[in-house]
């Protein structure tokens, strides 16, 4: 769907340009989730343009964007409708609060979004981002609980090596101890289960299970859910917290049953399923949202990145009518909400971008492709560094191993050399935008633009092969 595009001359910054803003970069720019020191005497990657599937830096340099920025870039760069959308509305109305007022951006999108979403998840609640989504959903559930005569309960189940956002309530939903140690103490009550990792079943499950029968293994993981319930109280526990695909770790994808068992032990136990659809919902997986091609219905979705195709910061909580009743009538107020949640501007684009959706039929694309893009990735399994290459939709993470035949992992010091040391350099300079983790296992991701074929299939893979064939060397 989208055809490659040359380098141009004007790509190129001044070299007086450049380390101007180098400079600048180091005194001033702070720099996300990043080791600050790692650029002392290294030169801060600075993206000036983006098109198509592709991206430029301040050299003219260009880079397949293997992760659509961060899960977010559905439709890929350079979009002038999604730019025309927030301009358009910018002149008319460029900022309300939707403290007691609405706007028709607002209005619009939240009806389609309703329409969209599975079920009764009827009310939107609007955010500016993930975590905004995720801190919203819990305090929903608590404060719903109260008015509803179980003030007791309030805990909160998900999985481990799960990623639920950096807020301090999201955050403390979050299942990777390591990046939580030094925020704390954190917003307590909140209890981990283990995850749907397929590939480490024998591991999880203390030798129970080797993996070969995946029904079986999404039995057991999902029945560990109701274990934690029990243990805590059922009384006592709000929610379950759920990726439909597990980012942390390297893309886990639920087995089958797994979700129907979830949703079975939830309404058992009167404690809400939220699913956490940040990265995985408009598109991702082919469809709206997750919850639908695995075939489930939660009481809550989470979303954000892809609602808007990354032109505007937006995410959401969508809620059931059951959830918003008792807000619905007297006095009760949900006393939350965010400065820019629902902003004039990043609805309209979000309308835009949903349109564009229908106009271009990007869903059906995704699905027509991915068993492509499937394919393309499995090529990589005849390394002996790779151990498992997992994923569904557009996402997807290739874990990899010291030993194929024992699945043996790297360990830390390792994994540094590896992954820091080397992969994620090799690969970015080898004009592959993607993501070399270690929340888990060490995996490599993939989550290109929903605009992707399989001529950026092929680039992936071709830079992949040679970048990982060359990474078994440092080990």
């Amino acid at each position: 769907m989208t055809d490659t595009i040359p380098p141009r001359p004007t790509d190129t910054a001044a070299p007086h340009s450049i380390d101007r803003q180098q400079a600048a970069a180091r005194d001033h720019l702070w720099l996300h989730f990043s080791r600050m020191g790692s650029y002392e005497s290294a030169e801060i990657p600075v993206i000036v343009r983006g098109e198509g599937a592709y991206f430029y830096d301040a050299r003219g340099r260009r880079y397949l964007d293997g992760l659509s920025g961060l899960f977010v870039s559905q439709l890929g760069h350079g979009r002038a409708d999604l730019v025309e959308a927030a301009m358009t509305q910018a002149k008319d109305l460029a900022y309300m609060p939707l403290w007691a007022y609405a706007h028709p951006a607002a209005i619009d999108l939240a009806e389609q979004v309703a329409a969209l979403a599975p079920g009764d998840l009827n009310k939107v609640f609007f955010t500016s981002g993930g975590s905004e989504a995720v801190e919203s959903a819990w305090k929903l559930a608590k404060n719903y609980f109260k008015l509803v005569g179980k003030p007791l309960k309030h805990k909160v189940i998900s999985r481990r090596i799960a990623y639920h956002g950096t807020t301090q309530g999201a955050l403390s939903v979050t299942g990777l101890p390591g990046l939580k140690q030094q925020f704390e103490p954190l917003v307590p009550s909140t209890f981990r289960v283990p995850n749907t990792n397929i590939y480490r079943a024998g591991e999880i499950t203390g030798g129970l299970l080797d993996g070969s029968d995946p029904e079986a293994f999404g039995r057991w993981a999902a029945d560990q859910i109701a274990v934690a319930i029990e243990n805590e109280g059922p009384e006592t526990v709000a929610a379950v917290f759920l990726e439909p695909v597990q980012n942390a770790g390297g893309c886990f994808t639920p087995p089958p049953g797994y979700f129907p068992r979830v949703r079975e032990i939830c309404d058992a136990h009167d404690v809400l399923l939220v699913s956490d659809e940040v990265i995985c919902a408009f598109g991702r997986l082919g469809h709206m949202f997750a919850a639908e091609r695995y075939g489930y219905q939660p009481d809550i979705i989470t979303c954000a990145k892809g609602i808007t195709s990354g032109y505007a910061p937006l995410g959401a909580m969508i809620a059931s009518d059951r959830l918003a009743e008792p807000f619905q009538h007297g006095t009760a107020t949900f006393a939350h909400g965010y400065t820019f949640g629902g902003h004039p501007v990043a609805a309209a684009v979000a309308l835009r971008n949903l349109q564009i959706f229908k106009d271009e039929q990007v869903l059906e694309h995704v699905r027509a492709t991915e068993a492509a893009f499937r394919s393309t990735l499995g090529k990589l399994l005849d390394l002996p560094i790779v151990g498992d290459v997992r994923g569904d939709g557009y996402f997807y993470a290739i874990e990899l191993v010291k030993d194929k035949a024992t699945r043996q992992t790297l360990d830390a010091a390792e994994s540094e050399r590896l992954l820091r040391g080397f992969l994620s350099g090799a690969l970015f300079e080898a004009g592959l935008y993607c993501r070399a983790d270690d929340r888990g296992d060490p995996v490599v991701q993939l989550a290109p633009p929903l605009i992707c074929d399989q001529d950026q299939f092929d680039e992936m893979e071709q830079i992949l092969r040679s970048v990982l064939t060359e990474a078994a060397a440092h080990l």
